[in-house]
């Protein structure tokens, strides 16, 4: 369980990850220390790397958009990932357990 202290350090510095702001090498290790750990705060810095990349839709959403968002899925729309010249079924299922890729 985080300490209140702890948690507004951490959403501060991921609040300027979000941002593209500077972020000291010693932030960058303290947050992926609570990362590793904590389900909660792995989501709040996959969130803040998506607003970095510019990946998350506008703040103001509502709806179903918004609750997908909440949930931390991935992008609303499917095709975002999809690379049609570079992505085949075999890449897909390449990582995949053996008894499967029998299958």
């Amino acid at each position: 369980m985080l300490t209140p202290a702890t948690r507004l350090r951490l959403r501060a510095i991921l609040d300027r990850i979000g941002d593209d702001q500077p972020v000291s090498l010693q932030e960058r290790i303290y947050v992926q220390k609570f990362a590793d750990r904590d389900q909660g705060v792995a989501a709040w810095l996959h969130k803040a790397r998506q607003r970095q990349r510019g990946l998350l839709p506008a703040p103001a959403r509502d709806g179903i958009d918004a609750l997908l968002e909440q949930m931390n899925l991935g992008p609303a729309d499917p095709d975002a990932a999809y690379r049609p010249g570079e992505d085949d079924i075999e890449g897909w299922f390449g990582g995949a357990p053996g008894w499967l890729r029998r299958s």
